[in-house]
């Protein structure tokens, strides 16, 4: 994994110390935290619904002291903005050209050296989509490591990290307990999101 702002020293810090101080004085709270011992996650980013996501993404991140990697569409690491959107964490991915994409991201994720947590929006789009993809479930699957149910509902103000999930490897029922978790959260443009899709 390439390195990131989250794991350069010194800028990391003072961007935690702003990400607090923005988030105190808009409003919004940051819950939740990573259990002792997941080091390694996949963490579903829902809901996906504005550009706004990813700004507020990085930030409760920071608050967090996560060290994220976040999947976007390829567009937006073109130039001039490619370098800076890697090292926030971006990777970039070609929708049409990714069938290898689990199994390398899973391989990446084995194999990375320290902490890693891999965002994936199960909508792949911020446009409203009738079915999530299944592309995070099988990642942690293959990976061996949890899904972490994270959320911004912009309704209470509130981005963090809820429940730690095991993937059982029924997908089925696994993804009925992962969709009832998001069922009450709403994105910016909440009518764009189904918990339920």
């Amino acid at each position: 994994m390439h390195r990131t702002i989250f794991d350069t020293p010194g800028v990391n810090t003072v961007f935690k110390a702003l990400s607090t101080r923005f988030l105190r004085l808009t409003g919004w709270r940051v819950e939740g935290t990573l259990p002792p011992g997941v080091t390694k996650c996949v963490v579903i980013a829902a809901p996906h619904t504005s550009n706004w996501d990813l700004p507020y993404t990085l930030m409760v991140a920071f608050v967090l002291d996560l060290r994220i990697y976040w999947m976007g569409k390829w567009q937006i690491f073109r130039a001039p903005f490619g370098g800076l959107m890697h090292w926030l964490g971006g990777i970039a991915v070609r929708r049409e050209t990714s069938n290898n994409l689990v199994a390398a991201s899973a391989q990446a994720l084995a194999e990375a050296e320290g902490p890693v947590q891999l965002i994936v929006p199960p909508e792949g789009t911020r446009s409203k989509v009738r079915y999530w993809k299944t592309g995070f479930y099988y990642i942690a699957l293959q990976a061996q490591v949890p899904i972490v149910l994270a959320y911004l509902d912009y309704h209470r103000k509130v981005g963090g990290l809820g429940p730690v999930f095991h993937p059982t490897g029924d997908i089925e029922r696994d993804m009925v307990v992962i969709k009832q978790f998001y069922a009450g959260i709403r994105g910016k443009n909440a009518d764009q999101f189904d918990a339920q899709g």
